[in-house]
């Protein structure tokens, strides 16, 4: 590798015409022979410059602040020479040059390496990635345009812009501009880092901006029906055939765990004799691509025999005619009313009240209800448990009996 013979050196260049007064200081980088110069932005008396030092001599605030500067450039040379070393590229006059000007391959843009990410996922939707997560990346591209545009005014930077700085800036300005909670600013920012990522691992970036940075996520109180909540629901008897259906496939999910997602994907051929010998679902949850195996509850059995001869469900051999998530969500808001429950009704509370109201308020272990879910993760399951209330009132109720017969 090249840069065995390395010197630096601040000199004083005398510009065309010079009569008297400042002259500008440059930067001579020397590596194996080959020179290259810099100018420093900087400029000096030649009176108040020592050309042994290659710095300037008087005991102004103004020459110490010029000293000053020339030593973090200085350390900024050193700095890049030890980067070059790192990254296993050739120290020449010319790479150092470049970097300290932004010439360098850190000078790929931020949104042009995250659009190449983005095609390159759209290339692989159905084998390593879901159409869902193609979609979430477009939506984090688009919030990291429309950030860059805010904050700089331009419609892409360069990469070196990463730093802590711009990060923090990101994070307020999804609070304060797009009006986004904290989680789902989180949620974005995650996204982004896979994008950062992605430079410090090809050579491009070689600090990470996200070193520090805290990406912690606050908890949600989730929200599930109550039994009795359920059980309207359950005995409620519509006029509309649409809010009947939506109430239908709702009432499955809180019965499976299914998300909505997984609910619509559900095909015929996924419905399969399990080892009980009952009827079980087996299928892959679209989200993470994990197994999930599910035995069929009474209530979701009658479900998908009521639904057997629909005719959404015969032309795409799915299990349940599911509408959209928006026309799902807007119906159940309907339901709720009529209902008279007095909750945020979307769809996704159906998997929450599977988690609790159904099974982990019900005996069954938080490991099997794990793996009906298709969690990775236990801890994620654990999050549901600490919603129990009627878990804490069922425990002190023991506790409230054994303190009994010891008094």
């Amino acid at each position: 590798m090249l840069g065995n013979n390395f010197s630096l050196l601040f000199y004083l260049k005398k510009p065309k015409n010079y009569k008297q007064g400042a002259m500008p200081i440059y930067l001579r980088i020397t590596v194996d022979g080959i020179v290259k110069e810099i100018c420093t932005s900087r400029q000096c008396d030649p009176k108040l410059w020592s050309k042994k030092g290659e710095k300037a001599t008087g005991r102004t605030e103004e020459c110490r602040e010029l000293n000053h500067y020339l030593s973090t450039l200085r350390m900024k040379v050193f700095e890049v020479k030890r980067l070059l070393i790192e990254a296993h590229k050739a120290i020449t006059a010319d790479a150092i040059r470049n970097y300290l000007k932004g010439r360098g391959e850190d000078s790929k843009k931020i949104l042009e390496i995250f659009e190449q990410h983005n095609l390159q996922m759209k290339a692989l939707i159905g084998q390593e990635f879901s159409a869902a997560t193609a979609k979430r990346y477009r939506t984090a591209l688009g919030h990291a345009r429309s950030f860059i545009k805010w904050k700089y005014g331009a419609e892409d930077v360069e990469i070196k812009r990463l730093d802590f700085e711009f990060l923090s800036d990101y994070e307020f300005w999804f609070k304060s501009v797009r009006k986004c909670n904290h989680n789902t600013a989180m949620k974005y920012i995650s996204n982004f880092r896979k994008i950062v990522n992605r430079c410090i691992q090809n050579g491009w970036l070689h600090r990470d901006p996200f070193s520090g940075f805290k990406m912690t996520t606050r908890e949600v109180e989730r929200v599930a029906l109550t039994e009795h909540e359920l059980q309207v629901l359950c005995d409620k008897e519509f006029t509309i055939a649409r809010l009947e259906q939506v109430r239908d496939v709702f009432l499955f999910c809180c019965f499976t765990g299914l998300s909505y997602a997984d609910a619509r994907k559900l095909k015929r051929s996924e419905i399969v004799i399990g080892i009980d010998g009952g009827d079980w679902i087996f299928t892959n949850r679209q989200k993470t691509d994990t197994a999930s195996r599910i035995p069929l509850l009474p209530t979701s059995s009658e479900i998908l025999e009521k639904y057997k001869d629909h005719p959404q469900c015969n032309a795409k051999g799915v299990v349940l005619p599911v509408l959209s998530n928006q026309k799902m969500n807007s119906y159940l808001k309907e339901i709720a009313d009529v209902c008279a429950i007095n909750k945020s009704f979307t769809f996704h509370i159906a998997r929450h009240t599977f988690a609790t109201t159904v099974t982990l308020s019900n005996g069954v272990p938080i490991e099997t209800v794990s793996k009906m879910l298709g969690h990775k993760n236990l801890r994620t399951t654990q999050h549901y448990a600490k919603i129990l209330d009627k878990k804490v009132s069922d425990d002190m109720a023991i506790l409230r009996h054994k303190l009994q017969k010891i008094g």
